[in-house]
């Protein structure tokens, strides 16, 4: 039992007197998905199948420093960095929960926050953590919610006392659509990209096909990065050392036909979809979840495939901080309310009209929404602020709605 409910308790209040964004009420195509840690999503595939992530790349053109990156990592093999069970008692891979009308709870950053969506999210307080029990581990946190599609991630987080999270950093992700974080952003993860899609799990293998790329990280990075990745995490420049989003491809040529079933499906999703650099780590460390129906043994056989059997595809230009794209940032040309003063407990409708923005978030009490309004029951007097962001900027605006 929290020895403080307070803060957890006042939120609730609120959080309770706030309704989500008017057009997010039906979403059949998260409908689909399981709820609760390590649900099956029964088919569903996060972000259009336009995205990069969900991109066929089998046969995209070889980058010209394809060889310049791949031979710098040697002949280290590729290895899994997930499976069932636990190894010296800390789970292998990453968990991850799928939750329905879920409370919203505060979040708190402590370190990079200015590059993080504000809270609330739908996190619970029994949501799995990465590597519990692991000082040194990232302690990252992936919640997707069935009742409005999306997708929260934080990174170094820990449940407080109050029911509130704190975390290091952390986004929110429309499943529903194409996102543009502001670029030099960084999320849950370093280079900037979502996590959870990127993630080998169990329920695609069972069915026979993973029909998106892999995450995967490398101990030495270049200062840049290649979309959709907005981040980088060193200074070096040394051409031989891949970019944040660099995509690695198996070779058509590299015969699978010998492997065992799941390793053999994850190899092919290596050859049709590839893998991203999405942090630093050990050398061809390749992610997915930790669940109990994985054949260890099996999975094991992935490390056979050595990095010489990959080469590095182009997928667009390689940025610095120092020559990426500029552009205007997101509008916010109106943001108004149906009322203005209102007794407690009111209905009340926030409107905006914007321009140049992938996605908003609305504090405090709603969070991540879509479309152009929200509904909010303020039970004392509250300013509320919009953040409207895309890949140039974020950008707020705020109104006050007072409690008589």
């Amino acid at each position: 039992m929290f020895k403080s409910i307070s803060l957890l308790a006042l939120f609730a209040t609120f959080s309770v007197a706030c309704a989500q964004t008017s057009n997010s009420a039906s979403l059949p195509s998260c409908s689909q998905m399981g709820i609760g840690q390590g649900a099956s999503l029964d088919g569903f595939v996060p972000f259009p199948a336009t995205d990069p992530l969900n991109q066929n790349i089998s046969t995209l053109p070889v980058a010209s420093d394809s060889s310049a990156i791949i031979g710098l990592l040697g002949s280290i093999g590729l290895h899994p960095d997930f499976g069932a069970g636990t190894y010296d008692g800390i789970n292998i891979g990453m968990g991850y929960e799928v939750v329905g009308s879920q409370a919203l709870v505060p979040i708190n950053y402590v370190d990079y926050g200015s590059q993080s969506d504000p809270g609330p999210m739908p996190i619970p307080a029994n949501a799995p953590v990465e590597g519990a029990g692991d000082s040194s581990a990232d302690h990252h946190v992936l919640i997707l919610s069935e009742s409005n599609c999306f997708l929260y991630e934080l990174y170094h987080a820990a449940l407080q006392t109050d029911g509130s999270w704190n975390a290091a950093s952390g986004s929110v992700w429309d499943l529903l659509n194409d996102n543009a974080r502001p670029y030099t952003w960084t999320s849950a993860d370093a280079a900037g990209l979502p996590i959870f899609p990127l993630l080998a799990r169990y329920d695609e293998v069972a069915a026979g096909e993973i029909r998106h790329a892999l995450r995967f990280t490398v101990a030495h990075t270049r200062d840049a990065f290649i979309a959709p990745a907005t981040h980088v995490a060193s200074s070096s420049p040394t051409v031989g050392f891949a970019p944040m989003g660099t995509r690695f491809r198996l070779k058509a040529s590299y015969d699978i036909s010998g492997f065992t079933p799941q390793a053999k499906i994850v190899l092919q999703a290596l050859k049709t979809y590839g893998m991203i650099v999405a942090d630093n780590g050990s050398n061809m460390f390749i992610q997915g979840t930790n669940d109990s129906r994985w054949n260890n043994d099996d999975l094991h056989n992935i490390s056979k495939v050595p990095a010489s059997a990959f080469e590095v595809v182009n997928t667009g230009a390689i940025w610095t901080y120092s020559t990426l794209p500029h552009g205007a940032a997101p509008v916010i040309s109106s943001l108004t309310s149906t009322a203005s003063s209102v007794t407690s407990g009111t209905a009340v409708t926030v409107k905006w009209e914007t321009t140049g923005a992938s996605y908003f978030v609305l504090t405090p009490g709603i969070g991540a929404v879509r479309g152009n309004s929200a509904v909010v029951k303020p039970t004392q007097t509250t300013t509320y602020t919009l953040h409207a962001n895309s890949h140039f900027g974020s950008t707020t605006k705020t109104i006050t709605i007072t409690v008589q």
